[in-house]
């Protein structure tokens, strides 16, 4: 980019991104309230408090809101090299967790930090988008070469991965293998090399899980009847099926028009969880199949606007980082949403934005800090044509659109 197209005060970030994303924020800290408080309220682990989690959500997204703010006033570009400084410290967390970590639900995922828990699976997503678009956009057309190129950044993916089995956590380890993977075939890999590599990672991956199974069958059990019992929940109605009969129940209760906000049956103890996994479980009963497909609508014109922004990124490195972030957050929604519906087997990650938990919440909102950082710079290659044109003169920046993206 030229000394033209650099210079100047940065572009307006993308105000219809950043008030989806308010939006979504907002309707996921309501549900989080009408998800717990009937919970919390009968419960003395909660002190009888309604707004228990409600509370701890709002401090969340006052940390995530922060970050947001600060990284949307930050120019992408520095975190090309500065992502050294994120990606090791989140890689030494991922690698200490399953040693030292506080295990919940059969998985030691979090470290306690006093009565709230640290999820370094979560910063290690964000981190490695960071990473995989700093390495591709600086090798540049060299990445299409197998062994020089896509192989070295196939491992790091790899390892990532293991590490976060470790704990073991699947759902998390899939959303990131699959995020990667869009990556990589943004960044131009070859599909056949792609193709030659997911192979391999299943064969891996097999193995790793068979050898895990062994060594630790106890925290595998529930895991293997959460990924059986979707095929007929009913065959066991009180044990494995117990959660996806449940949401299935809250979902048909719904019905068309819903039972109405804060008026869920299945949230009273029911529904495991309510308040996070099976958050959608409770939109669909409370306001209906109309409300889910309005929330749904929203939730995809959110995921549109982002991959639009990183799409017309005039930076290599700019796309790549949003379409990774987006990746992240579309994909972990479609296996929540494809879990409590029964689509797919329930792998326990949780909705972004809308879902209670903090490392979700703060990281998937410095993330969109991060793609309304680049948004502010395609605004300002367009303010600076416009001034360009209206002086008569032919611009030279690059053309929206033309980001990166390597054709076969």
């Amino acid at each position: 980019m030229n000394a033209q197209q650099s210079s100047g005060p940065r572009g307006r970030p993308d105000f219809l991104l950043l008030i989806l994303t308010l939006l979504l924020v907002g309707f996921g800290l309501v549900m989080v309230f009408s998800a717990s408080s009937n919970y919390t309220l009968a419960s003395d682990a909660f002190n009888r408090d309604p707004l228990y989690f409600t509370k701890r959500q709002l401090v969340w997204i006052a940390a995530g809101l922060f970050l947001l703010l600060v990284l949307m006033n930050i120019p992408y570009r520095r975190f090309k090299k500065g992502y050294v400084l994120f990606f090791i410290p989140a890689m030494i967390l991922l690698a200490l967790v399953p040693f030292i970590g506080e295990e919940r639900n059969g998985a030691r995922s979090w470290f306690g930090v006093g009565t709230l828990g640290i999820q370094p699976t979560e910063f290690a997503k964000l981190a490695l988008i960071m990473y995989l678009g700093a390495v591709i956009s600086k090798k540049d057309e060299r990445f299409r070469d197998f062994k020089h190129g896509l192989l070295p950044v196939t491992l790091v993916i790899g390892f990532v991965c293991s590490l976060i089995m470790l704990q073991p956590d699947l759902g998390s380890a899939m959303v990131t293998a699959l995020f990667a993977a869009v990556v990589l075939f943004a960044g131009g890999a070859n599909m056949k090399h792609l193709a030659v590599l997911g192979l391999s990672a299943a064969v891996v991956i097999t193995a790793f899980v068979s050898v895990s199974m062994l060594m630790n069958p106890g925290a595998w059990s529930y895991r293997i009847d959460r990924l059986t019992s979707y095929l007929n929940p009913l065959e066991d109605e009180l044990g494995s099926g117990y959660h996806l009969v449940k949401s299935l129940e809250a979902l048909g209760h719904g019905g068309l028009t819903g039972a109405g906000f804060g008026h869920s049956v299945q949230k009273l103890k029911y529904l495991p969880f309510p308040y996070n996994d099976f958050i959608f479980s409770v939109i669909a009963e409370e306001f209906g199949f109309i409300g889910s497909v309005i929330f749904l609508l929203t939730y995809l014109f959110f995921i549109w606007r982002g991959i639009i922004i990183a799409l017309r990124c005039p930076d290599p490195y700019g796309t790549l980082v949003g379409i990774g972030i987006m990746s992240m957050i579309g994909i972990q929604a479609v296996i929540n949403i494809g879990g409590v519906i029964g689509a797919i087997p329930i792998t326990g990650v949780t909705l972004p934005l809308i879902s209670y938990g903090g490392s979700s919440i703060i990281v998937t909102l410095a993330g969109i800090g991060l793609l309304l950082s680049i948004s502010r710079e395609y605004n300002r290659v367009a303010r600076l044509e416009q001034e360009q044109l209206s002086r008569g003169v032919r611009p030279d920046a690059p053309r929206f659109g033309s980001a990166p993206v390597r054709r076969r």
